[in-house]
């Protein structure tokens, strides 16, 4: 696979996807556990909010991966190593992803094994991650659509 441009209406369809799913988290009732499970559809929604906002990072991590660098994913957790191994996520961040890629997996394949008290945890304390992966994500995008030599993954470097 060779490089190609990176698609801005693709960069912002999806970060603004990602701001929504996270702004409905936080439109939730989080203040405490007992509220977040006093009406069942906040856990379900928890879990739909949660699961296309990490399905929309990962997309466009492969985004950048593939038309930044040429680098195909097949697998969610390979966009997590790939973004780290091209430098446009520090290594902590790279692991974060994967460890989000496959709680995503889990998400979705072992839908029943998820209980609220996850739910609830990491909608209160590790949907935060998200924003900040996005944000790294974006700060590279903007750099390469920018032309920017020498930014941080820059695939011209």
């Amino acid at each position: 696979m060779t490089p190609g441009e990176l698609r801005p209406e693709i960069v912002a369809e999806r970060a603004a996807w990602i701001r929504r799913m996270l702004s409905g988290i936080r439109a939730l009732p989080l203040g405490t556990f007992e509220d977040f499970v006093d009406d069942p559809r906040s856990p379900a929604a928890a879990e739909s909010f949660l699961r296309r906002a990490l399905e929309a990072l990962l997309d466009l991590g492969r985004h950048v991966l593939a038309k930044g660098f040429g680098r195909a994913a097949a697998e969610y957790k390979e966009i997590a190593a790939g973004l780290g191994d091209v430098g446009v996520l520090d290594q902590r961040m790279a692991g974060l992803l994967r460890e989000m890629a496959g709680f995503r997996n889990r998400l979705v394949h072992f839908y029943g094994q998820v209980s609220d008290s996850e739910l609830y945890e990491t909608c209160t304390r590790d949907a935060v991650d998200i924003e900040e992966i996005l944000d790294a994500l974006l700060t590279w995008t903007r750099a390469s659509l920018e032309g920017l030599e020498g930014a941080p993954g820059d695939p011209r470097r």
